[in-house]
């Protein structure tokens, strides 16, 4: 079942499309990684859904209800983490942090403790006192002590160490096996792989790729190193292979995943001492279409010199 849905969603600002017929889909007890380089249009997606700006095409619903005109009743049942928290300097970090659960209606104060003590955080101190990695841990604690059925997280480990990092992330499945969903914007594509049942890849204000990673995998190429008896020769003449880097008879490549099959057999004529293959990931797949864009820009400007 949906729980968010934005089609076809629109927005300009002067003479700029911000975002140009995004499609979203969030499902009940899913979490949904949202990944794209920056001023791709997550941000500005994401304040469509939270009702913060109006979209000028498409429509987006939560919960069923529309993002703009029922925003009020969608935000008692989301939880929003936002990149770069502001707070109020003279309260203390526990002081906003009962603010904003009692404001969500929820009491659980044993789960606010034991956030607070996951998260190594200090909540008698004034927040003007705090770092950005303790304002983000005000935020998430929270968030996570609030019972939302949506949590909206926008590069919400934005300033957090990798032990801090490992701790929102086992939040995060936490609130998945209680059957929550997740909107996950993130720039960290590792942790997008560890966290996320689905990716949808945002590029100058449009969706180029989604689906589960499984789905994807296609898509993305395999690392291959092969040490031979004999030298391998004409490797760079065979279709799908890339990036190749020869140290003696060890060779480092990259494979398309749909050739790897040709690939291996091609290879194993020249007496395979070695081979260790690493799986295609994410980034992977990220940085092609990403690369791709930077070539077609590349060769577009020399169109036009």
């Amino acid at each position: 079942m949906a729980i968010l849905e934005a089609r076809r969603l629109t927005k300009r600002f002067g003479h700029i499309t911000a975002l140009d017929g995004v499609d979203l889909e969030v499902n009940e007890g899913e979490i949904y990684g949202f990944i794209g380089p920056n001023g791709a249009g997550k941000s500005t997606t994401i304040r469509i859904l939270l009702g913060m700006l109006k979209a000028d095409g498409g429509e987006a619903k939560i919960f069923g209800k529309d993002v703009w005109q029922d925003a009020v009743d969608i935000h008692k049942r989301v939880a929003y983490v936002p990149g770069d928290v502001n707070l109020w300097p003279n309260l203390t970090g526990g002081e906003v942090i009962d603010l904003f659960v009692k404001l969500r209606g929820s009491n659980n104060k044993s789960r606010r403790e034991e956030l607070i003590e996951k998260f190594n955080l200090d909540p008698s101190k004034k927040c003007h006192t705090y770092s950005k990695g303790n304002r983000q841990k005000v935020a998430l604690v929270a968030a996570f002590a609030a019972d939302a059925d949506l949590y909206i997280l926008d590069e919400a480990t934005s300033g957090l160490d990798p032990l801090m990092e490992r701790v929102f992330q086992e939040c995060v499945l936490e609130v998945k096996r209680e059957g929550k969903s997740v909107l996950l914007s993130s720039h960290i594509l590792s942790e997008v792989e560890k966290l996320c049942d689905k990716v949808g890849i945002i590029r100058k204000g449009k969706i180029i790729e989604s689906g589960a990673l499984s789905e994807l995998r296609h898509l993305t190429r395999t690392q291959l190193l092969v040490e031979t008896k004999q030298p391998l020769a004409s490797l760079a003449e065979l279709k799908g292979v890339h990036d190749i880097v020869a140290e003696g008879r060890t060779v480092r490549f990259q494979v398309d995943t749909e050739e790897l099959d040709n690939v291996i057999k091609y290879v194993s004529q020249f007496g395979v001492i070695r081979l260790e293959s690493a799986p295609p990931t994410l980034e992977d797949l990220f940085m092609r279409y990403y690369e791709g864009e930077v070539h077609a820009e590349r060769t577009g400007a020399g169109g036009a010199s």
